[in-house]
């Protein structure tokens, strides 16, 4: 495990501290989750991005072609 230094406006600070305490997590803790689930959002980003390249417009079109074409039920209208 590694250890940083990290400096942050008291601001934010205390809103880390309020928070984490909330949480019944060290501040340690607390931002370790903040920071993987921010690596994890921009990973997936990436990945989707790159699979999104490899897509194919008539493969798309393909698969909704199989839906069936039919009035959504009300629960699901917009």
């Amino acid at each position: 495990m590694s250890a940083i230094s990290v400096r942050l406006p008291e601001s934010l600070h205390e809103a880390v501290r309020d928070l984490a305490q909330r949480e019944n997590v060290s501040i340690n803790q607390f931002i370790a989750l903040a920071l993987a689930e921010k690596v994890s959002a921009l990973k997936t980003e990436e990945y989707l991005s790159a699979r999104a390249l490899r897509g194919q417009r008539s493969k798309f079109d393909a698969a909704l072609d199989k839906a069936p074409d039919i009035e959504p039920e009300a629960h699901d209208q917009l």
